[in-house]
Order: structure tokens, then sequence, then C-alpha cells
């Protein structure tokens, strides 16, 4: 290195170190200050709901599965596979042993079937929003640092964007105290609204409470769907991950129905650093398969942004 650049070197070097507050007198790491990879695969156990619904598969068996058959270290969870052990603390020690054992993330659960939070009746939202402690409990025990909840509720628009934003927004603080995130998907009537949803992340306004962009689920209803690269745009500045939802594959790899290049540019233009979740839901490939496939196609994308 010339002199020149050395001297240029450690006034940056030096520069940096200030704006880090770090001491000079501390070993710097200037590698550390690389950038960050755009995002992380993990793999949703809902790619495998056939064989988990058929007996196949059991809760325990996912996370080795995910790891031993795909290499993905990185996994989330759908409460119904639980079969009701949620609060089972054999159950949850059983679990989470297995995966420090094999080095495996445990990232979020995605909860479904404990109520709305968005009910108009008071006590029913409430109920709703008491039934998911548990869940936030559960994941605190197993590392988990998300669950996954859905804003609905039965009503107009407003209406129920004002009974949701009370409900999540109760929720979120009990997941606070928890330091568990609390982050919705869109899945289904009006959540599906990328619009509606953001509107909702605004009036919650915790840094707790966030999105989780799925690519397959912007259909309001049998009579209207939401523009999906829209509404991924919409929710990104409250993403907190990525499901990376496929169907099928064309003979080149790609989802045909679904632009993934267009998709991460959005997704990247937004700044998210983060963890993309596999999730496999079509009837064309065998559950491995479309993984196999799916995890191609990300990594295929994370390629181009190395």
């Amino acid at each position: 290195m010339k002199t020149k650049d050395r001297r240029s070197f450690i006034r940056d070097l030096g520069m940096l170190t200030a704006a880090a507050g770090v001491s000079s007198l501390i070993p710097f790491d200037v590698m550390s200050m690389a950038k960050k990879e755009f995002f992380k695969i993990s793999l949703a156990e809902w790619s495998f709901n056939k064989a988990l619904f058929g007996g196949k598969m059991t809760n325990l068996e996912f996370p080795l599965k995910a790891k031993n058959d795909f290499g993905i270290n990185i996994v989330e969870y759908v409460s119904p596979f639980f079969n009701k052990k949620e609060t089972d603390k054999a159950y949850l020690k059983e679990l989470l042993t297995i995966t420090k054992n094999e080095g495996i993330q445990n990232h979020l659960i995605m909860i479904d079937g404990e109520g709305d939070l968005g009910d108009l009746d008071e006590k029913k939202r409430t109920k709703a929003i008491e039934n998911h402690y548990k869940w936030v409990d559960a994941a605190k025990t197993l590392g988990c640092l998300t669950i996954r909840v859905n804003a609905f509720g039965q009503g107009s628009e407003s209406d129920v964007k004002t009974a949701v934003i009370d409900g999540l927004g109760r929720l979120t603080e009990y997941g606070k105290k928890n330091k568990i995130n609390v982050v919705v998907e869109n899945h289904g009537s009006y959540s599906s609204d990328g619009k509606w949803l953001s509107d909702v992340m605004k009036g919650v306004n915790s840094p707790y409470c966030g999105t989780l962009p799925d690519f397959g689920n912007f259909k309001i209803s049998n009579e209207r769907s939401y523009d999906m690269y829209q509404g991924v745009k919409d929710l990104m500045p409250f993403a907190k991950g990525i499901s990376a939802k496929t169907f099928k594959f064309d003979e080149k790899g790609e989802e045909p129905d679904i632009d993934y290049t267009r998709m991460f540019k959005i997704i990247h233009d937004a700044g998210f650093k983060g963890i993309v979740g596999i999730e496999w839901e079509g009837d064309s490939l065998s559950e491995e398969e479309g993984i196999r496939k799916t995890k191609v196609l990300l990594e295929r994308v994370l390629a181009q942004y190395k």
C-alpha cells in the first residue's frame, strides 16, 4: 500500500471508528463494517402441511428435516402443528434441545385459530388477545423473535381497522414486555389490502409490531384482489420478514405467476435485510421438490445482489 493511500486508509478508519463510537484503543475489525447480507433463507413449516396433517411428520421432526434434507438452519413454525402442546414445558424444552443441538435458529411461529384481533365485540377481542399470550410465551421459550398473527374481523373496513389497531396494539404491548415481535401477514379479507394493513401499522405505531409480506396472499375477496407488487411495496416499511410463496415452476425454474426479480428489487430498494421464508404451496410437485426449487430460485435472486 502506498504511503499516501495508507494515510488515507488510517484517516478513513479513524472516521469510521469515531462514527461507531469505538475507542481507538480497541481493536477494530474493518470487515465488520462490510455490508450485511441482503437476506438469509428460512423454511416455513407450512411447506410440509400435507405431510404434517397426514401424520407423516411431526413438529419435533420438522427442524431436523429442514437442516438435513435442505441445508436450511432457520425455521418458522405453524401453531396447529404443536397439537395443543404450546404450554407444555417439557415439549417446548425437547424442541428447543433438538434445535440447539443442531445449531438451528427458531425464527417465528405463525399463529392461527385463536380468535379475531379485530372482533368488533370488545370482550371477544380481549379474549382473542389473551389467547395469543401463550404463543408469545412459547416463542420466548424457543428463542424465537417473532409471532405472526392475523388481522381479522367482521364489519366495515373502517370499523375493523379501528378494532384491529386496538387488538393488535394491546397484544404488541405484551410482546414488547417479552421482547417478542408481533407481525401481521396479508392473509385474506382486509389484511390483503396493502394500503389498509399499512394504515393499521401506522395506527399501532410500535417497533415491536410489523408485517410479514406474503407474495401469494393478496386476494381480498372472490371479486377483488390487490396488486401483489404494490402490496409488498406498501408493507415493506414495516416488514420484519418475508414469506416467499411459490405455487409452480416453469422449465426455467421461475415462478411463472410471480416475478421474483421484480419482487426482490422492491424488497431490496426498501432497504430490507433479514430472513426470507420458503413457503411452498403448490400441487404440481411434491413438497420436497417444491421446497428445493424455491430454494434454488431464492439463491439465484440472492446472487444478483452479491
